[in-house]
């Protein structure tokens, strides 16, 4: 069984492409081994998408191709 880590300490950032507006932010966590934690930033104690790194590395390659 794999645990989700906690994330209370976790050191979220938005994205790089986000354009300033308040309504349209993704957040990711990436300090936490082997998994990358997204959140909404709307809802910042809202639920938490945790992917495996291998997974979240997959999708940016493909989001920059």
């Amino acid at each position: 069984m794999t645990s989700t880590p906690g994330l209370t300490t976790a050191v979220w950032r938005k994205s790089s492409h986000s354009d300033g507006g308040a309504n349209n932010c993704v957040e990711a966590a990436g300090d936490c081994p082997g998994v990358v934690p997204v959140r909404d930033s709307k809802l910042p104690a809202g639920p938490v998408i945790v992917f495996g790194a291998g997974s979240w590395s997959s999708f940016l390659a493909g989001v920059r191709d």
